[in-house]
Order: structure tokens, then C-alpha cells, then sequence
């Protein structure tokens, strides 16, 4: 006999880790059930595996691959990449988490922007984004990212349309589609954090800081004719 599933309402969608694939195949385990989420409705009433949703565009925007792996750009802030990762240290055998959320020019490879927290949630995205426009007020570009739940919701593609952004969303399972981030992500952590142990919080937070503050201005990089990001950055604008 199936169990019904039930998420409530009260649950904290933005801490939560489960994406809607995984949602999905929850549900479809079941024969009866109903799905509660901030203000959405799942709905299935039969064994059949055919479901019914109600409501879900009002609570989730899916953006079209509008960037389809095309990973140049003719300009500065023609083309940002985005996305979050995580980071651990340990206070005595204890875990704990920090989370990188960043933007990344798909031109000069520059980190156009990064927050640091210690939750993931919507506001770690929407600063991101905040600070991105904030040092580049005239750009208007293509912001790629996954299918994250900040980036799917509503409220963050209202955030980029009033900013003259256009959004764009990697293909479900695909993360070839944001390569490049995906990139910069092993980059940081195969030269400073893999095989390391720290023991506080800020001195991560510190490592992070400084290696984006190196790699955007003296890792010099063969697919940008051995320039640094910023060099490859103020040549563009020198030439303009």
C-alpha cells in the first residue's frame, strides 16, 4: 500500500536542497497524494503515474537555454554565468557550511560579482545580482544559471526583467549547459581547497576572497591571450 506524501506549507523551501525532479519522483511513488509547498498544489488521484498541476507556473519561472552552450561573447557584459557553491570547515568535529554564490563574465572570464554566506537561500542570490548591476549599472546582459530554486523564482526573474536582464536556464541534469561556471568552481577549489582541513570560518572566507581577488587579477589565462580577466577587461575598454 502506497503512503501519501505530504510536504506542508511551513516548509522551508529556501533552505531545502530537494529540486522539483526530485519532487516528482517522490510523488510518483505514491498512489494518493498532496504536495503543500509555500503558496503551490501538486495534486495526483490516481495510480497511473498521470498528475495534475495545478498553479506551478504562479510559483516557478522556467527561462528558455537561451545561452545553448555558446560560451564567447564580443564585449564585456554581454553574457554572465551564475550559480552557487559550497564550501565546509570544521569546529572541532563538527561540519559547517558556507556558501559562494557568484557571476561570471563569459568575455574576460572576470567574477563580476560574489556574496558569501552562510545560508543558501534567495538572498544570497538576489545580491549577487544586486552587486553585479551596482558596479555595472549600463549592462543589460544574458544571466545564465541552473534550475536552482532562487533562479526559478518568480520574484528573481521580476528582479531581472526591471534590471534589463534576460534570463536564461540550463536543460534539466545538463551541467555542461553553465560549463564555464562550473569551470571556475573547480578552479578555486582544486588550487585552494581540495586536500585542506580549516578550522574557522573566517579564515575559508578569507581564502575565497583572495583567491577571486587573484584570479581576476593576476592568474593569467591561455584562452584570453595570457592576460588576466581584468587585463582582457580594460584592454576591451581602452579599444571601445
Amino acid at each position: 500500500m502506497a503512503i501519501p506524501l505530504r510536504i506542508f506549507a511551513n516548509w522551508d523551501i529556501e533552505e531545502s536542497e530537494m529540486t522539483w525532479n526530485v519532487i516528482m519522483t517522490l510523488m510518483l511513488m505514491t498512489s494518493v497524494y498532496h504536495v503543500f509547498a509555500a503558496n503551490f498544489i501538486l495534486s495526483q488521484r490516481s495510480s497511473t503515474g498521470t498528475m495534475a498541476v495545478q498553479d506551478r507556473q504562479q510559483v516557478l519561472n522556467i527561462a528558455e537555454n537561451m545561452l545553448n552552450r555558446k560560451f564567447s561573447a564580443d564585449a564585456p557584459n554581454e553574457k554572465w554565468l551564475t550559480d552557487v557553491t559550497e564550501f565546509h570547515y570544521f569546529v572541532g568535529i563538527v561540519k559547517q557550511k558556507v556558501y559562494l554564490s557568484a557571476i561570471l563574465d563569459l568575455y574576460d572570464r572576470r567574477i563580476v560579482s560574489y556574496v558569501i554566506r552562510d545560508r543558501n537561500n534567495n538572498a544570497l542570490v538576489f545580491d549577487t545580482v544586486d552587486e553585479a548591476t551596482r558596479l555595472n549599472p549600463k549592462a543589460h546582459p544574458l544571466l545564465h544559471s541552473d534550475r536552482g530554486f532562487q533562479y526559478t523564482n518568480r520574484a528573481f526573474h521580476s528582479k531581472l526583467a526591471a534590471a534589463g536582464i534576460t534570463q536564461s536556464m540550463s536543460r534539466v541534469a545538463k551541467c555542461i549547459d553553465n560549463g564555464p561556471m562550473e569551470g571556475f568552481w573547480g578552479i578555486l577549489k582544486r588550487e585552494r581547497y581540495y586536500g585542506k582541513r580549516f578550522t574557522d570560518k573566517e579564515a575559508l572566507v578569507k581564502m575565497i576572497e583572495d583567491y577571486i581577488d587573484y584570479y581576476n587579477n593576476k592568474r593569467l589565462q591561455r584562452d584570453l591571450e595570457v592576460l588576466t580577466p581584468v587585463e582582457k577587461h580594460e584592454i576591451y575598454l581602452q579599444d571601445a
